[in-house]
């Protein structure tokens, strides 16, 4: 199959707009001015830190898609180094062009330069292209990220009882009621 040629470069300011478009179903909901705040937020971040960098592939010059790359852990308790490659999109029309797999290598160049043995990716559960070509790509699943507001959460939890201080237990009052139950009968059998 013959593939446009793609290139890969860092995000610039220039880019704030295009990034907006491609990951406008993945940020945070909101008016077009905080959702271009909050991208050139990341763009900004990530050309001043070493460990985050947001690559963009483009094709004759026309931004194709994107990766936001951090070098991190694979969680925040299995302290083993791993770089997380988040959202990886690309425009609908630029789709079978080699672009994913270009931002893919972005990654793989990513942690190899950081000596990082392991890259990690997330899709939407309902994103079946994208699911199959991580699949493709080796990308195994390692868990089900699931989210919830703090409202509905609240809403299914079940109805916090009031803590008592320092209430005796079940087993503690049965110990002092045969205790007097003890005494009474002894009292009753002594002879007064």
């Amino acid at each position: 199959m013959n593939r446009t040629p793609v290139t890969v470069r860092k995000a610039e300011p220039s880019d704030v707009t295009s990034l907006r478009e491609l990951w406008s179903g993945i940020l945070r909901k909101g008016g077009l001015d905080e959702q271009l705040a909050d991208v050139a937020q990341v763009v900004a971040t990530a050309d001043a830190r070493d460990d985050l960098c947001v690559a963009v592939a483009e094709v004759d010059g026309e931004l194709a898609g994107a990766v936001y790359l951090e070098a991190t852990t694979f969680t925040p308790l299995n302290l083993e180094p791993a770089v997380l490659a988040v959202s990886p999109h690309v425009f609908p029309h630029f789709r079978r062009k080699g672009v994913g797999s270009a931002l893919m290598e972005a990654a793989c160049r990513f942690a190899e330069q950081r000596g990082i043995a392991h890259v990690q990716t997330a899709a939407a559960a309902e994103a079946r292209d994208a699911n199959r070509f991580m699949a493709r790509l080796s990308f195994a699943p390692q868990a089900m990220l699931r989210a919830a507001s703090t409202t509905a959460l609240r809403a299914r939890l079940p109805q916090a009882r009031p803590v008592r201080q320092a209430a005796p237990s079940a087993s503690h009052r049965q110990r002092i009621d045969r205790v007097l139950a003890a005494r009474r009968i002894r009292r009753e059998r002594v002879p007064g």
